[in-house]
């Protein structure tokens, strides 16, 4: 299949912006290039990504510094454990109305009706409030008093999470969390950059970012990357990864079965083929390769597979499995 001109030209305007946005971006954040490339793919997709990371890896920071070099409207929603729903989506409440001097309900939106909504330490606050996002995540709107409350156009929640094992945190609802397209860790800084994080942050000094792509932009863009062609050697490939995760199937694989609770299911393989297109496309090709599915694999199902006791004792990680579901899907294809 052929890839028509004018999406060649666009496949090159995502490749410089790329490159635009990581300059910008690097004005402020230092390293953490691979963090921004997904976050980077996850608003290509037209999806929502999740950030794991300590307190102070300036999770939040990236996320508003991104809004800007995006010239995008953006929200940050503190999460916390007396939070309601309410505060996420809006409420209605009763006006007068100075003509009529009748009594009203008026829609007051709630943060959730931006661009790009961070939300922050989403593990902070009760599943009851975290499934407030659902709807708005997977719909795109909120139903408010029996009307449905379309969100703006792009929108996105990048949501920040402390890891599990800290103390006051919930776990999120497994369906809130197949709604996030990566799972995206953020690690600590090499020697070298933390020196430079030292010098920067310490000085009166704060670099301008300026904007790269408005959101006209953005939604051009997602959808010459779903247009970016896929061979059927390709879709088997993540097809197997997807399915060799599912235990107690006839296509799992050993390990999968000693080792897991539940795989990666339909969305995933989706997820697989989506986030590969947006690899392929930031890196400035106009197909996919196997190598692009390699690339996602990690922050596609390391949130989507559970593993079990056995697993945890012996002290096999997500990340393990994964690169064994690959490894097997690989050679599986090959032969």
């Amino acid at each position: 299949m052929s890839t028509p001109t004018n999406d060649l030209d666009l496949i090159q305007k995502v490749r410089d912006a790329h490159a635009k946005l990581r300059k910008e971006i690097g004005k402020v954040i230092i390293g953490q290039e691979q963090v921004v490339d997904q976050l980077l793919m996850a608003i290509f997709c037209r999806s929502h990504a999740l950030l794991m990371g300590v307190p102070g890896l300036a999770k939040t920071l990236m996320v508003s510094t991104l809004a800007q070099a995006l010239e995008l409207s953006f929200k940050r929603i503190q999460f916390t454990p007396d939070l309601m729903p309410s505060d996420i989506t809006g409420s209605e409440v009763i006006q007068d109305d100075p003509a009529t001097r009748q009594r009203m309900f008026k829609f007051l939106p709630g943060p959730i009706f931006a661009n790009i909504v961070l939300a922050d330490e989403i593990n902070r606050t009760p599943p009851k409030t975290q499934a407030a996002l659902l709807e708005a995540m997977q719909e795109r709107k909120a139903s408010i008093g029996g009307v449905d409350h379309p969100m703006k156009n792009p929108f996105f929640v990048l949501a920040t999470q402390n890891p599990i094992e800290q103390e006051g945190t919930y776990p999120l609802p497994e369906a809130q969390l197949d709604r996030f397209l990566f799972l995206i860790k953020v690690d600590y800084p090499t020697a070298d950059e933390e020196e430079e994080i030292m010098r920067i942050g310490t000085s009166d000094v704060r670099a301008a970012v300026h904007p790269v792509l408005n959101g006209e932009d953005i939604i051009q863009l997602q959808s010459v990357v779903r247009r970016v062609p896929v061979s059927d050697k390709v879709f088997q490939f993540a097809k197997r990864i997807s399915r060799a995760s599912r235990p107690k199937t006839a296509e799992a694989a050993d390990f999968v079965n000693k080792w897991v609770v539940w795989g990666a299911g339909p969305r995933a393989s989706m997820n697989l083929i989506l986030a590969a297109k947006a690899h392929a496309v930031l890196r400035g090709s106009n197909h996919v390769s196997g190598d692009d599915v390699v690339a996602v694999a990690g922050p596609i199902l390391r949130h989507r597979l559970m593993l079990n006791f056995a697993a945890q004792s012996e002290g096999i990680t997500v990340e393990e499995i994964v690169k064994k579901l690959v490894r097997n899907a690989a050679a599986a294809v090959a032969a």
